[in-house]
């Protein structure tokens, strides 16, 4: 049988290939969630712009942890936000734990400006190259000037 393969055709793997499905290998947990846009949204594999997200319930600072079931290698890090709504620059850190989150060591600090409607949506990957992560851990100031608005995230994907 002859083996082929169109040049047309991509041989990369699709990106959702490639990720990691967080459900089966972490616990997330949330300082707070909208019971109306709970944490899950983050997880449901919907994108884009007006995708399923999730809201803190309440103003102020938020975290958002992944406790790891085993000791991961991260590689990549990708992360959607979806803000229709507010104009404000939230502020996203993203640490990591080798020590079953005893400490945390800073990767990445990020600021998103949004200006709905013009400026709604922000994505972005990044490459981490981090082994023996035991949890993962982002820390959101919905708003650098300090106007009482809340977190928002759409989606966060691993590899």
């Amino acid at each position: 049988m002859l083996r082929k393969q169109l040049l047309t055709t991509d041989p990369t793997p699709p990106l959702r290939a490639l990720e990691r499905d967080i459900t089966a290998i972490a616990t997330v947990l949330v300082t707070s969630e909208d019971p109306d846009h709970p944490i899950d949204h983050v997880f449901d594999g919907q994108r884009g712009p007006g995708a399923s997200r999730w809201i803190a319930a309440q103003s102020g600072e938020q975290r958002v942890i992944l406790a790891f079931d085993a000791p991961q290698t991260i590689q990549k890090l990708r992360v959607e936000i979806d803000e229709p709504d507010v104009s404000r620059t939230q502020e996203m850190e993203v640490s990591i734990s080798t020590d079953a989150g005893r400490t945390y060591r800073e990767l990445l600090r990020q600021e998103y400006t949004f200006s709905p409607p013009a400026t709604s949506h922000e994505r972005e990957e990044w490459t981490l190259n981090a082994d023996g992560v035991s949890h993962l851990q982002l820390r959101i100031k919905p708003d650098k000037g300090g106007k009482a608005c809340r977190a928002t995230l759409t989606s966060l994907t691993l590899e």
